[in-house]
C-alpha cells in the first residue's frame, strides 16, 4: 500500500505552514480552516494595542471557540426541540393507532 501524503503550505498572519495531508484529505477545507484562523487573527490585530502574534493567536483561538461553543449550544438546543416534536407525534401516532384498533 503506497503512502500517498502530500504537503500543503498555508499562509496564516504572515507566516506559512506546511501541512501534511493524505489523499483522502481535502485540499480546499484545510485552505478554508487556514482562511477563516487567518482573518480572525487579522481582526484582533485592529482591534488590540498588542502585536505579540502570540496574544493575537490567543486571543482568535477565545474567539472561534466562543464562536463554536455558541452554535453547539444552537445545535443542542435545536436537538432537543425537535426530540419534544417527535416525541409529540410518536404520542399522536399511538393514540390515532390505538384508537382504530378499538374501532376494529
Amino acid at each position: 500500500m503506497e503512502n500517498d501524503t502530500s504537503i500543503l503550505k498555508i499562509n496564516i498572519y504572515g507566516t506559512e505552514y506546511p501541512i501534511k495531508s493524505d489523499a483522502e484529505t481535502d485540499t480546499e477545507y484545510i485552505r478554508r480552516v487556514a482562511d477563516y484562523v487567518d482573518k480572525k487573527m487579522r481582526e484582533i490585530d485592529q482591534t488590540t494595542q498588542s502585536k505579540s502574534s502570540l496574544k493575537v493567536a490567543i486571543l482568535a483561538a477565545l474567539n472561534i471557540t466562543d464562536e463554536l461553543f455558541q452554535e453547539r449550544g444552537m445545535k443542542n438546543s435545536l436537538v432537543a426541540e425537535m426530540e419534544g416534536k417527535i416525541k409529540s407525534l410518536q404520542g399522536l401516532l399511538d393514540s390515532t393507532l390505538n384508537q382504530q384498533e378499538e374501532t376494529f
